[in-house]
């Protein structure tokens, strides 16, 4: 599937700002499932971009404006090719389930993805946490559920269990918070489950990106768009796999990956400070367009 994604995000001010320093992580993976043929950042006022790849191997750009200014307009666009997933479920388990758990909490594997293993503020492991990640799901009869199979049993009970509603959360929200208030949005299905996770000792991890849904309006051409959230989770059968707990529907061909983390703060799309007083208004639009290749 060919994509063609335009990201424009805007600031505006009550009053004149100066010395706003920026990061930026807009570009998409060029992976296995997922080519970037196209790419451009244009920013307002002007400014020299340079970039870098964090930690988790996110490609950042970075940029400051040093004169006053009342308005900051960023925009992105991009051409990403995208690929079918591969089915896991004829793949089959490489391993005995009880086997997938074993591995999982061997040292060599908890050393080796221990970033995606610790607490964070969004994810921390409490009680209410635990109690949710022990949640009886179906197939799970005398122990026999593969680790695989309780991460997509898990994405469908955050689905089934809480209401998706933009007004519930904020930024903020936390794990827990979530589970008390039993709704919220991607963000906070998505730190939910990665708590569970950390909570069973799977690694797993943040991700943030793009959902193609254009064609599944039912012919309106004007619907509104936003960035997506879903996590990747470590199994022994297949390495990192994809699941959203927002959606029902497999992470395939719809889903363009920006970048992961251990949460959100970790790979905020646009993130920065700045010199001044007075409010500040922020405007983010995106729209997502299959394209013919």
């Amino acid at each position: 599937m060919k994509l063609r994604i335009s990201h424009t995000t805007k600031y505006s001010y009550s009053s004149p700002v100066t010395d706003s320093v920026n990061e930026l992580r807009l570009t998409p993976f060029t992976n296995e499932q997922q080519s970037c043929y196209q790419h451009s950042i244009s920013v307002e006022p002007g400014a020299s971009l340079f970039s870098y790849d964090d930690f988790f191997g996110n490609r950042v750009h970075a940029f400051s404006v040093s004169e006053p200014h009342r308005k900051l307009t960023i925009r992105t666009q991009m051409t990403v090719v995208t690929k079918e997933a591969a089915n896991q479920a004829a793949v089959g388990d490489r391993m005995q389930p009880k086997l997938t758990w074993e591995w999982l909490a061997s040292e060599d594997i908890q050393n080796r993805y221990a970033e995606y293993l610790l607490q964070t503020d969004y994810t921390a492991v409490t009680p209410e946490v635990i109690s949710f990640a022990e949640t009886p799901l179906p197939g799970d009869y005398l122990g026999e559920q593969s680790v695989y199979d309780w991460l997509t049993g898990m994405s469908k009970l955050i689905r089934s269990e809480f209401i998706y509603d933009p007004q519930a959360t904020n930024v903020q929200t936390v794990a827990s918070d979530m589970i008390r208030r039993r709704r919220g949005v991607c963000q906070d299905f998505a730190h939910l489950m990665i708590a569970a996770c950390r909570a069973k000792g799977i690694p797993a991890r943040y991700v943030s990106g793009y959902h193609f849904v254009g064609d599944l309006q039912g012919g309106i051409a004007d619907f509104e768009q936003a960035s997506h959230a879903w996590v990747e989770a470590y199994t022994p059968a297949y390495g990192w796999c994809g699941f959203d707990p927002t959606n029902e529907s497999p992470v395939d061909e719809r889903y363009v990956k920006l970048g992961h983390g251990r949460d959100y703060k970790d790979i905020v799309p646009v993130k920065g400070v700045y010199r001044g007083a007075g409010e500040s208004n922020l405007e983010v639009t995106v729209d997502v367009k299959r394209i013919e290749i």
